[in-house]
C-alpha cells in the first residue's frame, strides 16, 4: 500500500477513494416538515429548523394533550387553534421559515358538542395561513373519556367534507403500532420521554384483529362518503402495518415520522424501503415535533443525509423532503 501523504507509514487515507462525487446540494437542499407542533417548541427548538435548511412547515393546532379539561369541550379546541394562530405570525417572523397551520379535532379523547366545532371551523379554514385540515383520525386508543367509533368516523367525516369544500388536504393521524412490547416501566411513573398521563387510558374502541390499520380503512371510507379524493389524504405516522394498505389500495400519500422514532419504531431505513419499492411520487417525511415528546427538530435533515447513504438518489430524496409537501400543501416554491 502506498500513499502520496506525507505521513511516517502508510494510513487507512491511502485506500479510500479520493474522486468521490458526494452530493453537496444535499447540504442546502431545501425542506418542508409537513406535520409538527412547533408552537408548543421552545425558541431555541424551532431555531433547529432555520439551521438545519427548513424552508416550510405545517404546525397542526390541536391536540388534546394540551386541553387541560377531561373531557375535551369544543371550546378548549378551538383555545388550542387561536393559540397557534395567535403565535403563527412571530414565529415566521423570527425563524424565516414559511409557517402554515393546520386545523383540526382530535380524536384521542372525546370532544362534547364537536357539531359547534366544525360549525367553526368553517371561517378557520378559510384563512390564508391555513393549508390543511387535520390532524384528524379514526383512533382506536383512548384518553380519559372514551369517544365511540361510529362517532369518530362522524367528526372525521365531517372534517373531510370541510377540506373538501374548500379545496384542502387532510393530515391524518395514523395509529402506530410502535415499537413492540417490551419491559414495562412503573406505572405510576410512566413513559421516559412522554408527558402524559398513560394510566388513564380507556379500552380501545376498535374490536379488531388489526385495530390499527382498521382505523386507517375506516378513514378511508369515510373520505369517500366525503367525496374527498385520496390524493388530497397524507397520513402521518405510516408505518409497516399501514404501508401497503396506503400505497397499493389506496392514491393516499404515506408520511413517515421520524422526530421521535424511539417511541414509533420507524427509521430512515423504512423510508428508503418504501421509495425503492414504491417510488417516491406518494411518499413524505415529518417530524411531529412537540412538547409532550422527546423529539428531534433535526430529524428530518438527518434523513436527508441518511437517504443518500443508503442508496437513495438526489432527485428521489428532494421529492420526498421538499416537492411533495411543497405540491400538496401549497408551499415553498409550488
Amino acid at each position: 500500500m502506498t500513499s502520496a501523504n506525507p505521513t511516517k507509514r502508510p494510513t487507512d487515507a491511502a485506500s479510500l477513494d479520493s474522486d468521490l462525487d458526494l452530493p453537496s446540494e444535499l447540504l442546502t437542499l431545501p425542506w418542508i416538515d409537513p406535520h409538527n407542533h412547533a408552537h408548543t417548541l421552545s425558541w431555541t427548538d424551532r431555531e433547529q429548523y432555520a439551521l438545519a435548511g427548513c424552508q416550510a412547515m405545517v404546525m397542526i393546532a390541536s391536540g388534546a394533550h394540551w386541553t387541560p379539561y377531561r373531557p375535551v369541550e369544543a371550546e378548549d379546541v378551538r383555545y388550542l387553534w387561536d393559540d397557534a394562530i395567535n403565535r403563527r405570525a412571530a414565529i415566521e417572523r423570527n425563524h424565516f421559515y414559511e409557517t402554515k397551520l393546520g386545523i383540526g379535532a382530535p380524536t384521542r379523547i372525546r370532544i362534547e358538542d364537536p357539531d359547534a366545532l366544525f360549525d367553526a371551523m368553517e371561517a378557520y379554514v378559510a384563512l390564508d395561513e391555513v393549508v390543511a385540515v387535520g390532524e384528524t383520525g379514526v383512533t382506536p386508543a383512548q384518553h380519559v373519556s372514551a369517544w365511540p367509533v361510529e362517532e369518530q368516523r362522524a367528526a372525521v367525516q365531517r372534517q373531510m367534507e370541510i377540506a373538501d369544500e374548500n379545496g384542502l388536504p387532510v393530515i391524518l393521524h395514523t395509529p402506530n403500532t410502535g415499537v413492540g412490547e417490551g419491559r414495562s416501566y412503573r406505572p405510576e411513573l410512566g413513559v421516559p420521554g412522554y408527558e402524559k398521563n398513560v394510566s388513564l387510558g380507556a379500552d380501545p374502541v376498535i374490536d379488531a384483529a388489526n385495530p390499527e390499520l382498521e382505523a386507517v380503512r375506516i378513514d378511508v371510507e369515510a373520505a369517500a362518503a366525503a367525496g374527498l379524493d385520496e390524493e388530497q389524504i397524507v397520513a402521518s405516522h405510516a408505518d409497516g402495518n399501514n404501508l401497503e394498505f396506503l400505497l397499493e389500495e389506496t392514491d393516499c400519500y404515506a408520511s413517515f415520522t421520524l422526530g421521535h422514532s424511539w417511541m414509533t419504531g420507524v427509521t430512515v431505513a423504512d423510508v428508503a424501503d418504501a421509495v425503492e419499492t414504491y417510488g417516491p411520487e406518494r411518499i413524505m417525511i415529518d417530524t411531529d415535533c412537540a412538547n409532550i415528546l422527546r423529539s428531534d427538530p433535526l430529524s428530518l435533515k438527518r434523513a436527508i443525509l441518511e437517504l443518500y447513504r443508503l442508496g437513495i438518489d438526489v432527485e428521489h430524496i428532494r421529492q420526498v423532503v421538499y416537492e411533495n409537501p411543497a405540491s400538496v400543501f401549497g408551499l415553498g416554491d409550488s
